[in-house]
């Protein structure tokens, strides 16, 4: 078949290098694309817009669309492409409301008991002040929009609370969700999804903040390990008590869900809570989960579209797989663009993801906040992450910023090859 994966960053060249091993596809072209995915794909400028994204896909007689980013799908490109009658992976604009808004997806968790943090929303600066100047330390606040990871504030002290709210209430008809914090590991799971049944992929873990020790601003992610060793019992948990009743939830409200649904869960002594839902692949995730992928991409994308996903589709490699994050100087705030790149070549269980990347006079240059996410393929944990981190210093990338404790949340430490 013929696909056309929708985006730009990091997570869309994994998308792209994991249909490039799908054995039902015989083309692949991406809107926008960036250089890396150009080595792999036909890219394709295009508005990003609804309607001319739908063009595009009928004038070039796609057989199946996949849509990478939270943004398209939000603004109902699955919608608009689907009345065209081609076959699209990802939710509708109802069922993306899952991710898009943050107060009404706490609201649907009370709803279908599903385990959260106990919360709060907020549409007006004022009330949601003085709720949090009674709370206890330390309180986690939350843009309810679309932020591409970096709208949350964990808040030690009243003074981060206040210029947290401030920040999200500059805007007019914004909302604000304040919730307790939780304590415990963090994880995402992931799972394909056709509207009825949902299929965990391998749990992994990110690491959000800027600098190490899990200190600074939230980014979108800077570092990813998988599969994090999440025991059966919790998987079958997770699986009872959070995704089956979401998948019920979702249909019964007359939003099914199909794509990808994200489950970021804190594993506390309760038990699993949800952090958030997206509706989409996280970026990093996909860049460490899709290599270890076995299954058809295309196949499970399509049988998803279609309501008919067999859990004997969703396979993945054994091992393991570690992604490292270098991000531009000045991220998470105003990253410096322009920064010339230099890759090395990789062996086949190396890959380097480019995101944040443009061609400039012939030159691979930074074009973002999060530039590039290297990854590698191994036995176990420590060993892929000793590849990446035994590759970094030959990437040329003056002023990178990256994180050098991915894994060490759990105990883990690099080991060379």
């Amino acid at each position: 078949m013929k696909v056309m994966v929708i985006g730009s960053g990091g997570r869309e060249h994994a998308i792209v290098d994991a249909l490039t091993r799908s054995p039902s596809v015989r083309e692949i072209v991406c809107t926008p694309g960036n250089p890396g995915v150009a080595a792999l794909a036909r890219c394709i400028g295009s508005s990003q817009e609804p309607q001319a994204l739908a063009d595009l896909a009928m004038q070039e007689a796609v057989d199946l669309v996949i849509v990478g980013p939270e943004g398209p799908l939000a603004a109902g490109v699955v919608d608009v492409i689907s009345a065209r009658g081609i076959p699209v992976f990802g939710p509708s604009r109802a069922a993306a409301r899952l991710e898009g808004d943050k107060a009404w997806s706490k609201a649907f968790m009370v709803r279908h008991n599903v385990s959260t943090a106990r919360f709060r929303s907020f549409g007006a600066l004022g009330p949601a002040l003085a709720y949090v100047s009674v709370q206890p330390l330390p309180l986690v606040v939350k843009d309810a929009g679309l932020r591409a990871g970096k709208g949350v504030t964990i808040c030690t002290n009243m003074d981060q609370a206040w210029v947290a709210l401030r920040s999200i209430f500059v805007e007019a008809g914004a909302s604000a969700v304040v919730e307790e914090f939780m304590r415990g590991q963090e994880v995402s799971v992931l799972a394909f999804a056709d509207g009825m049944r949902a299929v965990q992929m391998l749990a992994a873990q990110d690491h959000k903040t800027i600098y190490e020790h899990d200190q600074g601003p939230m980014t979108g992610g800077m570092g990813v390990i998988c599969p994090y060793p999440l025991g059966e019992a919790d998987k079958q948990t997770i699986q009872k008590t959070i995704l089956a009743p979401v998948m019920r939830g979702m249909a019964a409200e007359g939003t099914p869900f199909a794509g990808v649904l994200y489950a970021g869960l804190m594993l506390t002594p309760q038990g699993p809570q949800v952090v958030e839902f997206n509706a989409r692949f996280g970026d990093p995730e996909a860049q460490a989960l899709l290599p270890l992928l076995t299954g058809d991409l295309a196949q499970i994308a399509l049988s998803c579209a279609s309501g008919t996903l067999d859990p004997a589709q969703v396979t993945f490699a054994g091992g393991a797989s570690a992604v490292v994050v270098l991000a531009a100087p000045g991220y998470p705030g105003a990253p410096e663009p322009g920064q010339p790149l230099t890759l090395p070549v990789t062996g086949p269980d190396v890959r380097i993801f480019q995101a944040g990347t443009a061609m400039q006079g012939g030159q691979l240059v930074s074009a973002g906040g999060r530039v590039l996410a290297v990854q590698a393929s191994a036995e176990t944990l420590p060993l892929a992450l000793g590849k990446v981190y035994d590759l970094l210093p030959e990437i040329g990338f003056e002023g990178a910023q990256f994180r050098r404790d991915i894994g060490a949340r759990i105990g883990l430490q690099p080991e060379p090859a």
